[in-house]
């Protein structure tokens, strides 16, 4: 059964060390490419927490990168992006959305409860951010909005505000008792059988793209969504009987996208997995690269999962 092999795995063994060299430097900072001048806290809080939930130790990393982002945490309890000024990471840009950020902070601050209950600057972290975070619910859907400024919900950013039990109590009332059914109901489209990518008009007239729109329709899976029509097994292999090869070619013009092979595996598709790593491994530590597929490769180790043999069909 998929996912049996992790529970062992976790049950019996212990954590390997997670390895970021390259990536985490001396202050804390985490960034999205090797040896990379950018600092997007997104990335560096799923890759860690995907670590942490499949067997590996973030022990290494995760104190000094809580220490590092909430030193630059604003006062509206966001963050911004950073790029590096010499020695110096400064703020460059603004998050993608504040909705999903806020999400994965909380999360990742309650991986370590003990030291959140003894730092009084992480629990006033929490605490503002989870108010920042209440701020974005959109009343009349029961769902998150990306930010202040984009007055819009996107279908993954839910998911992932939906993934931290503890987030979804402000978004849920009379009205809307349960996140993951105003999930459904604003995002899932009855004629063509798919998720919405966003709550924003006109997704009819906008080509298909393998980003947002496919990585979407798997994205459930990842977060373990449970209102997934016919189930996980049959949404999964209907998702990779289509989109299987066209996900193993982005790595050469865009990125290796290791998510859709820790689902794949998870969903006991190792063959897949191994193709992704066949496939994608000459590009490792490549601007085709990002500090998440290196999670993902060293979950797959850690787990013996190892690269397809030339004679595999990995089309």
């Amino acid at each position: 059964m998929a996912g049996i092999p992790l529970l062992a795995f976790l049950a019996t063994a212990e954590a390997v060390p997670l390895d970021l060299s390259g990536y985490a430097g001396d202050s804390g900072a985490i960034s999205i490419q090797f040896h990379g001048d950018t600092v997007d806290p997104y990335f560096a809080l799923q890759a860690l927490l995907l670590a942490q939930q499949n067997g590996l130790s973030i022990a290494a990393y995760s104190t000094k990168w809580a220490d590092w982002l909430l030193a630059r945490q604003k006062p509206d309890a966001t963050f911004d992006r950073f790029c590096r000024n010499g020695p110096v990471w400064a703020p460059c840009k603004t998050a993608d959305a504040d909705d999903s950020l806020l999400a994965l902070w909380l999360k990742f601050l309650r991986t370590m409860p003990a030291e959140l209950k003894r730092n009084p600057a992480w629990r006033h972290s929490e605490k503002v951010s989870q108010l920042a975070l209440s701020r974005l619910v959109d009343p009349s859907r029961g769902i998150y909005l990306v930010s202040p400024v984009y007055q819009h919900g996107l279908f993954m950013d839910n998911l992932e505000v939906w993934s931290g039990k503890p987030n979804r109590a402000a978004a849920e009332n009379a009205a809307h008792p349960s996140l993951a059914e105003s999930i459904d109901k604003t995002f899932w489209d009855s004629k063509t059988k798919r998720f919405l990518v966003s709550t924003q008009p006109g997704q009819e007239r906008v080509k298909p793209a393998f980003y947002p729109d496919a990585v979407a329709q798997i994205y459930p899976l990842l977060e373990n969504y449970p209102l997934i029509p016919g189930g996980a097994h049959a949404w999964y292999a209907q998702w990779i009987k289509q989109y299987r090869g066209l996900w193993l070619r982005q790595v050469h013009t865009d990125f290796a996208w290791g998510l859709v092979a820790l689902v794949a595996w998870k969903q006991g598709d190792v063959g897949s997995a191994r193709c992704w790593l066949r496939t994608t491994l000459p590009f490792r530590h490549t601007a085709h690269w990002t500090v998440t597929d290196e999670v993902v490769v060293q979950i797959l180790n850690a787990h013996h999962v190892a690269p397809a043999n030339k004679k595999e069909n990995c089309t």
